[in-house]
């Protein structure tokens, strides 16, 4: 759905202004994430990117297009070092899901793998955020990639010797969680860095595209290759993927970084960024919602194998293909939301909401055929819903507390696994594959709800429900609170 569609659908919600320190952006802009980064700039902010030691502004922005981000050289490195390291990702998912269904028959099981490698970014998230303000970024990400390489390669090992038992999993996986710590908000920010303000949601779209494009092979391959051969040759194949991620930040340019100063050392970074972020609707709304859902709707590895497992009948070829569908509705997700010229809460608000109903449509499929087709555009849904929540969370926060803000996003995103992955684990057990994912999707389609109603309250708006007939009337709609007292 593009911009220009969303926006004829509804008045768009402002959020009430208030008053703001010199140099930042006007927030009756930042609902539709207009460039933060740029208001900051033109008023001279500290933190504004610029070329190192070249005491110039971010560039001004470029014309748009579909793969804008990949005129920058840097940002080429970047991405195609990614997508052999995210197709070695995907195999290993597949392969530490089966592994552990394999050794322990339990979707429960499962969770508890999913909530160990997630549970660091609950506990510890905001911490990293901290130490990717504080530290150069590059530098954070070299070190970040090559743990997660050696975690591999010794994973690999325990398997492919006959040695590993399911706490090898777990402790593996607790272990890769510690280290996403500091690597997912340093890439998150990291990206501004690479192609500056001006193409960054283009960025965060075509990174998304490039992950989710190597869930197309990843999941194929791996399934193939666990049939064949056994899950340790996946294993081996993700360690080793990692040189490709390495050699492309060694190879990087730093002249043509935006970098951002780094934050000094200090008491109370933490508790800054915490307030930063509670005292701006356009973003505190946004991480609510990417919370519920992140804990909630996005629980696949535990729904998608139960659903191979015990409700088709199939193999881990058959959980791979589920993966690989679901991979090209988020591509074409992806590459949709790389169009769009901006990233809008009402854009967020519907991806989610249909993401939610399409869950529960899948969770009471009838037959295999059928809950196949759902899975593309439950992809597709839910790729838009992501890329617009990033998007909209970057450009709507400082540069300076981006590290900061971005690990709160990612910790409600992926840290709330931890809390949902086991509870929707044992209702997949104990009430079945189809109880477990409608309970999902009911959770995603009210808090989506739920957080529209708040937004709209906020920029002044109600809810509005017209049963007369006629081509003039809509059923639903958002309408100024004012009409109400000049209608009366």
């Amino acid at each position: 759905m593009s911009s220009a569609a969303a926006s004829e659908a509804a008045p768009e919600p402002n959020i009430p202004e208030r008053t703001e320190p010199a140099g930042t952006a006007d927030p009756a802009d930042l609902p539709t994430a207009a460039g933060a980064d740029a208001a900051a700039g033109a008023a001279g902010t500290p933190g504004t990117p610029v070329a190192p030691g070249a005491g110039r502004p971010a560039a001004p922005p470029a014309p748009g297009g579909m793969f804008s981000s990949l005129r920058n050289r840097n940002y080429r490195l970047f991405a195609g070092g990614a997508i052999v390291s995210n197709t070695g990702t995907w195999m290993s998912r597949i392969a530490q899901d089966w592994l552990v269904l394999s050794l322990t028959g339990s979707s429960f099981a499962v969770g508890i793998t999913t909530a160990l490698q997630f549970l660091p970014m609950l506990l510890f998230g905001l911490y990293g955020g901290v130490i990717a303000d504080r530290y150069p970024k590059r530098r954070i990400l070299v070190a970040t990639q090559a743990l997660m390489g050696l975690l591999g390669l010794g994973l690999a090992a325990l398997t492919l010797s006959g040695a590993v038992q399911v706490w090898h999993v777990y402790a593996m996986a607790f272990a890769v969680g510690m280290v996403t710590v500091v690597d997912n908000p340093a890439r998150q920010a990291f990206v501004v860095e690479m192609v500056g303000p001006a193409d960054v949601r283009n960025a965060v779209s075509l990174n998304s595209a490039n992950f989710q494009s190597a869930r197309l092979v990843g999941p194929a391959v791996a399934g193939a290759l666990i049939t064949a051969v056994g899950s340790g040759w996946a294993f081996l194949f993700n360690g080793l993927s990692f040189l490709a991620p390495l050699a492309g930040l060694l190879l990087m340019r730093s002249s043509q970084l935006y970098e951002v100063p780094t934050a000094p050392r200090g008491k109370g970074q933490l508790r800054e960024g915490l307030r930063y972020v509670a005292g701006r609707p356009e973003l505190i709304w946004p991480i609510v919602l990417v919370g519920f859902i992140g804990t909630f709707a996005y629980n696949f590895p535990i729904w998608l194998t139960a659903f191979a497992d015990d409700v088709f009948h199939g193999d881990a070829g058959m959980y791979g293909l589920f993966n690989s569908l679901l991979a090209v509705g988020s591509v074409v997700g992806a590459l949709l939301a790389a169009r769009r010229g901006s990233s809008r809460l009402r854009l967020l608000v519907g991806a989610a909401l249909g993401f939610g109903l399409l869950e529960v449509v899948a969770a009471l499929a009838p037959t295999y055929w059928i809950f196949l087709v759902l899975m593309l555009p439950i992809g597709i849904f839910g790729l838009t819903f992501n890329t617009t929540a990033n998007a909209s969370v970057q450009l709507a926060t400082d540069p300076a507390m981006r590290g900061r803000v971005m690990s709160l996003f990612m910790m409600v995103f992926v840290g709330g696994t931890p809390l949902g992955g086991p509870l929707v684990g044992w209702i997949t057990d104990v009430f079945g594959a189809r109880t477990g994912f409608l309970a999902g999707g009911l959770v995603a389609a009210a808090a989506a709800a739920c957080v529209g109603l708040v937004l709209a309250r906020l920029g002044g708006l109600r809810l509005k429900i017209d049963l007369h007939r006629g081509k003039d009337h809509k059923l639903i709609e958002f309408v100024p609170r004012e009409s109400e007292s000049v209608a009366a």
